[in-house]
């Protein structure tokens, strides 16, 4: 069966959507996980049970990563281009931050000294909270537009610098991509680390939820009000072949929050990233950790699906030529191209479902210091 290409541009937009927040889901609670390492533990075998929560599950988590970077290659290579070229520095310092995460888990506990084991515990942290902090601020300056242009050869040329990205609204997406992900580490520490690490990490959660609803709040203000948005007035036959310098694209005050006026029920992605942060903290203060835990996984899916259709169609928006700007109908790899990455995806990505499920029920259990103590040789 093969699809049109105006339909798979679209099926495209939405599985690296989903991709995107699957890595939030698993990946993001691990970060989560190692961002709260250092507060939650207060001695060696309390920061054991709080690593070990995900020691069998953040490996596999990354998979959601490579997946999601592999499908923007292969789906949209001007995107993929442009975005590794313009935010180098940004992928690089993610890149080194991530390198912390293998080596520190694995030897972490190899030597019984505590000046090595608590290095590793800020490393972790440094590699758990980098990643959610750029990432963050990246889709900050998607909203704001890039600094860069194409020729007429369609090569991409950045013109801005690292210290340009950490612009106020910037930072601020990346505060909040920070909390909620430090909202969905805590939630799940409540639910698999026994009492006192459950019990702070919940108080942690809560308050991330906290921070998280508030400094949501705060940019979707920001964007309604203090920023230009993207429109495009005239589009070429969006099942014809790609060519980003065909269309017309403006600015307008507001233009972010057209889609919502176009399509009132995505108003529910904004309304389940709050209420989800709000319903998160209100279940874990009632010792409900598993629904604390749904609820922060409803509220990331909607803090993401919210920045999705708020740019909707544009994928990267350019700040020096509005015309250049990237968009899911002209960024895209060749019809044939997308309709066989569909199917193996069609294939292999309910596989993957599946075993991550397995895996997570297979090896459930509430982590305990009693049980590191027993077996401190051969836990992380």
């Amino acid at each position: 069966m093969l699809f049109d290409y105006e339909t798979l541009k679209l099926i495209w937009w939405g599985l690296i959507g989903a991709l995107l927040i699957g890595f939030a889901l698993t990946d993001g609670m691990d970060m989560g996980v190692g961002t709260l390492l250092p507060f939650v533990g207060k001695d060696d075998n309390e920061r054991r049970v709080v690593i070990n929560t995900v020691g069998a599950h953040w490996d596999g988590n990354q998979v959601w990563f490579i997946t999601a970077g592999g499908a923007l290659f292969a789906a949209w290579p001007m995107v993929y281009a442009t975005a590794f070229s313009g935010f180098y520095f940004a992928m690089m310092l993610v890149l080194f931050a991530l390198f912390l995460r293998p080596v520190g888990f694995d030897y972490r506990s190899k030597i019984d000294a505590h000046k090595w084991r608590n290095s590793w515990d800020w490393a972790l942290f440094v590699g758990s909270s980098i990643p959610p902090l750029v990432f963050g601020i990246t889709f900050g300056n998607l909203l704001q537009g890039v600094p860069f242009t194409l020729d007429e050869f369609m090569r991409a040329s950045y013109h801005g610098s690292f210290f340009g990205l950490l612009n106020p609204f910037g930072l601020l997406c990346g505060l909040v991509s920070t909390a909620m992900i430090t909202m969905h580490g805590g939630f799940w520490l409540q639910l698999r680390a026994d009492s006192p690490v459950g019990d702070r990490a919940g108080r942690a959660g809560r308050i991330s939820a906290l921070v998280t609803g508030v400094l949501f709040l705060l940019a979707g203000a920001w964007v309604a009000f203090g920023l230009d948005g993207y429109v495009i007035t005239q589009l070429p036959d969006t099942n014809g072949l790609p060519d980003p310098l065909a269309k017309t694209v403006t600015l307008q005050p507001g233009a972010w929050l057209n889609n919502y006026d176009a399509q009132p029920l995505t108003l529910a992605f904004p309304l389940l990233g709050l209420l989800g942060a709000v319903m998160g903290m209100l279940c874990s203060m009632a010792c409900r950790p598993a629904l604390a835990f749904t609820a922060s996984s409803l509220s990331i899916a909607g803090i993401i699906l919210t920045a999705g259709v708020s740019l909707f169609p544009f994928v990267m928006p350019s700040s020096l030529n509005l015309n250049a700007s990237l968009t899911l109908w002209d960024a895209t790899s060749s019809q044939m191209t997308l309709n066989l990455m569909f199917w193996v995806v069609a294939i292999f990505l309910p596989i993957i479902i599946g075993y991550t499920l397995w895996c997570y029920i297979k090896m459930w259990r509430k982590v305990t210091v009693a049980e590191i103590e027993q077996n401190s040789h051969s836990s992380y």
